[in-house]
């Protein structure tokens, strides 16, 4: 067995890790981080950006909101089912990381935007090539590693960590972790900080813990590795445990990474309906992935099918979208037909096309008499208003021209949220909701803030939670460190 001494271990190397590390390591601290994978990033490697409140990309944008009004606006939306303490923490810190990270980590920001009409410009998007574009998340994980190391931090990759050590007094005193080669590795310290990135890729877990069965009802992000090991390492250690819930959103499951104009058309405002054939929704909050994906969650078999038909296809080919967000926002979707006939030539299970409306039905399993009596409703609401959930007019479009589309939309998640307890300090509590000596978590280990939904109408609020806490943990721990050598 090899053996290595640090003041902090890290456990995990995503935006909460590497937040954590860079942090303590700029504090003073000797810290080793031990990853699985053999890069950093994890999940977050796809996203775009954190959460910031106060910046000075708001500023220059004239964009209206304060740590006051997103307080206010957090809590009620969760009705104060949160840490109340730990939210306030993370927004009064969340602009000065953004400074942080711009003016001493390096990360570049191309500004403060919202996600979607409804929601706040709070998501500061990480600059790709000098502009917007997917993966800044990426980005900004490899500054956070560089600025890490350059501060002396040891990242230790494909070295999964495998038990949390505690000495005679119960206070943290190691790690036990196996190297590349199989070899065990004994990494003996003061403070332990778990960062592991939840259990979106542990089938077994978000069924005990969430309630969902995984490509049943349920098509979160699963990202390799990710299987709740820091919750259970944690737990063993002493942790008290959070319920766990996912980062809610809706998704084409076949189709999202394939050319955008498909999801991109079929995410706009139009008919949506269950396999009953009935709308069960405001389209409008197709907008909001949250929303959406909690009211597909609750249908039948789990699934949405949004329709439109040839006139609103080829409106949208040639005028563009009526909505857009900043996931998917093609310059125009003037290859929908190509791409949809090419989908279903290669037997993609998302997208459907019919020259009847009781043709749809049947190739999407709905009785076709419901679906037409559906079709014809909404239709009529068109010419008029919409009496049954008051959509705003301007999306109010028929389904009358051949051929007809429609798509299979399904809950989908970004991954776990919360499993171990912590404080508004990221120090992990017991039972009794006393800390477990020298253990620390973050990131979405701990995120239980949002209640039973994301807060989308923050954007970039998990990213934002992971990179704040992820530097609170290492404050602790370098504090909790500095005070035993006293």
């Amino acid at each position: 067995m090899k053996t290595m001494e640090a003041d902090v271990v890290v456990i995990g190397g995503g935006p909460s890790g590497l937040s954590a590390t860079a942090q303590a390591a700029e504090n003073g601290m000797d810290v080793v981080l031990l990853e699985k994978a053999n890069v950093v990033g994890g999940a977050a490697n796809m996203g775009m950006g954190p959460l910031g409140i106060g910046t000075k990309q708001q500023s220059d944008m004239m964009v209206d909101i304060d740590v006051e009004r997103a307080f206010k606006k957090f809590v009620e939306y969760t009705h104060w089912r949160t840490d109340a303490r730990l939210v306030k923490k993370y927004f009064e810190n969340s602009g000065e990381t953004i400074k942080w990270l711009e003016e001493t980590v390096g990360v570049e920001f191309a500004g403060a935007y919202k996600y979607f009409p409804k929601s706040d410009a709070t998501w500061h998007i990480v600059a790709v090539n000098g502009g917007i574009g997917r993966n800044g998340g990426a980005i900004m994980n490899k500054h956070l590693a560089e600025y890490a190391e350059e501060n002396g931090a040891k990242i230790l990759f494909e070295t999964p960590a495998k038990k949390i050590l505690k000495d005679d007094e119960g206070k943290v005193c190691g790690v036990l972790a196996v190297d590349k080669d199989g070899e065990e590795v004994q990494v003996n310290c003061k403070a332990v900080i778990v960062a592991t990135g939840g259990a979106g890729d542990n089938p077994e877990m978000i069924k005990e813990r969430t309630g969902y069965i995984f490509h049943g009802n349920m098509f979160n992000f699963a990202i390799p590795g990710l299987k709740g090991d820091g919750i259970r390492m944690a737990m063993e250690a002493g942790a008290a445990t959070t319920p766990m819930n996912v980062e809610m959103m809706y998704i084409l499951p076949n189709s999202d990474f394939g050319p955008d104009c498909i999801p991109s058309v079929f995410m706009q405002p139009n008919l949506m309906v269950n396999q009953l054939g009935k709308r069960f929704i405001n389209e409008e909050e197709m907008q909001n992935t949250t929303f959406c994906g909690n009211a597909i969650s609750f249908q039948k078999g789990a699934v949405g099918y949004s329709i439109i038909d040839s006139r609103i296809a080829k409106q949208y080919m040639k005028k563009g979208v009526d909505v857009v967000n900043f996931v998917h926002h093609p310059e125009d979707v003037a290859d929908f037909q190509e791409a949809v006939e090419a989908s279903i030539a290669n037997d993609n299970p998302d997208v459907v096309m019919a020259d009847t409306i009781e043709e749809l039905a049947q190739k999407l399993g709905i009785d076709p008499e419901a679906l037409e009596d559906q079709v014809d409703e909404y239709n009529e609401m068109c010419e008029s208003r919409d009496t049954l959930f008051y959509k705003d007019p301007k999306f109010m479009k028929p389904i009358e021209k051949a051929p007809f589309y429609a798509a299979k939309f399904r809950p989908g998640a970004y991954g776990t949220l919360g499993g171990i307890k912590i404080d508004e300090d990221a120090k992990v509590l017991d039972d009794n909701w006393d800390p477990v000596p020298g253990l620390f978590a973050c990131g979405t280990d701990t995120c239980t803030i949002y209640g039973d939904s994301y807060m989308f109408l923050l954007p970039g609020n998990t990213m934002g939670y992971c990179v704040n806490t992820g530097r609170f943990a290492g404050d602790s721990a370098a504090d909790y460190v500095n005070d035993l050598e006293d």
